[in-house]
């Protein structure tokens, strides 16, 4: 879960990080700037998430017809992981 949302954290940086870059390089070529549309960065990272929201449902593997078998504990405290198996 944690992996997830850096990865969600890490998208929604993406805008930022790209207008900030470019605003570094305008102001070093001498280009005139306005100042930070930040409704603008805030709706393009909240479409960047969407989206990868959205392509995270699509793409997920499916499991319908499979039976779950959890992970156990073993007695030498080593946990097995839970798998899906076909019936």
């Amino acid at each position: 879960m944690l992996r997830q949302v850096l990865i969600r954290g890490a998208l929604a940086a993406i805008p930022f990080v790209l207008w900030f870059l470019w605003a570094a390089w305008a102001r070093r070529t001498g280009r005139p700037m306005g100042s930070t549309p930040w409704p603008w960065l805030i709706a393009a990272a909240a479409a960047v998430v969407g989206v990868s929201l959205m392509a995270s449902v699509a793409f997920r593997t499916d499991h319908r017809g499979e039976r779950y078998v959890p992970g156990e504990a073993r007695p030498d405290g080593h946990v097995t992981e839970g798998y899906f198996e076909k019936r």
